[in-house]
């Protein structure tokens, strides 16, 4: 007669993630609130400036605006490809550390604000290059080598976590542990993902700067908050991206949600 009793599932504990250390935690919590904190008083000025004044990525033209969201692809295109090199040759070849970073990033924000938006927009390249290249610094310092395409493809990434004001801003913890298979059309279609995001803070930006003259000193602050921004949110980034080569991933997240959540921070979950 066959055995028809319910077979017991086999738990193997092996296969069990190993918990998560009090130190790890600690660690996870402390990058959460360096997310919430990371849209200071002046990127949060940058933000409420941008969605008001006139001329505004909503007021713009439609052949501006696809300007910018267009020019936010091809900025990010060019800063993958030129940072690396730009850390061994170039004018900003001896840049490094955030405060060069920040002071080379305003100098270029207020001579692009020199002329309006066309001198801006013609600036954006140059900006986000030094902004690319202060979050390689700080994927340096968690260990990852800044000079491989997967880094660079994680500083992309960084750039896709929106900005102050925005509803799910925040690093992307649904790729904290994948590796991006770096062919043309991956690179592409992570472009295409994250430059929209890019664009919609680029009008803020882009908005202070359509007054000439006036325009330069809001290109330089607003430059300069750009760069303590995304330098904020790269090391929440690779710092996750560290505890997780010796930790489950899953749990990572979920402990990062959590924190966020507990404290009724703004999160994004992918």
């Amino acid at each position: 007669m066959p055995d028809t009793k319910p077979k017991m599932k086999t738990v193997n504990p092996e296969d069990a993630p190993k918990p998560l250390s009090e130190t790890s935690q600690k660690r996870i919590a402390a990058l959460a609130h360096r997310q919430a904190k990371a849209g200071g008083v002046l990127m949060k000025v940058v933000s409420y400036a941008g969605s008001r004044v006139e001329g505004s990525m909503q007021k713009l033209p439609n052949a501006a605006r696809n300007q910018i969201e267009a020019g936010a692809r091809r900025a990010l295109e060019h800063s993958y490809h030129a940072a690396a090199r730009s850390r061994e040759a170039g004018p900003l070849a001896r840049i490094s550390g955030d405060r060069a970073h920040k002071l080379a990033a305003t100098l270029s924000g207020a001579l692009g604000g020199l002329g309006g938006l066309p001198t801006a927009l013609a600036e954006l390249p140059v900006a986000t290059t030094v902004i690319f290249r202060a979050v390689q610094d700080v994927a340096e310092h968690y260990g990852e080598d800044p000079s491989t395409a997967e880094t660079r493809a994680e500083c992309l990434r960084v750039f896709g976590s929106g900005g102050p004001g925005e509803a799910d801003d925040g690093i992307d913890t649904a790729f904290l542990g994948a590796r991006l298979s770096l062919t043309g059309p991956a690179l592409s279609r992570l472009l295409n993902t994250v430059a929209p995001r890019f664009a919609s803070v680029l009008g803020q930006k882009l908005a202070t700067q359509t007054i000439p003259v006036i325009g330069a000193a809001a290109g330089a602050g607003t430059n300069y908050a750009f760069v303590d921004y995304y330098v904020e949110m790269a090391h929440v980034h690779f710092g996750l991206r560290q505890i997780a080569r010796d930790n489950d991933m899953d749990l990572i997240a979920d402990h990062f949600h959590k924190t966020l959540e507990d404290r009724q921070l703004p999160l994004n979950r992918g």
